[in-house]
């Protein structure tokens, strides 16, 4: 019976801690995303501004 009990432990304890990698994998990808696209996002705003820049800059 004891050996079960620790079969079962065992089993248990890899459950948790392989969740726990694969979460924390999951939330590596998810933060690689949103730097992403705050990057593209600040880029293309970027563009955008300095175009207006210009285009204000020309006017006057």
């Amino acid at each position: 019976m004891l050996l079960n009990l620790d079969f079962a432990k065992a089993f248990l304890t890899s459950k948790i801690r392989s969740e726990r990698a694969a979460s924390l994998v999951e939330y590596a990808l998810l933060v690689a995303l949103i730097a992403v696209v705050c990057i593209v996002a600040v880029t293309t705003l970027g563009e955008n501004a300095a175009s207006k820049f210009d285009s204000v800059s020309d006017a006057l």
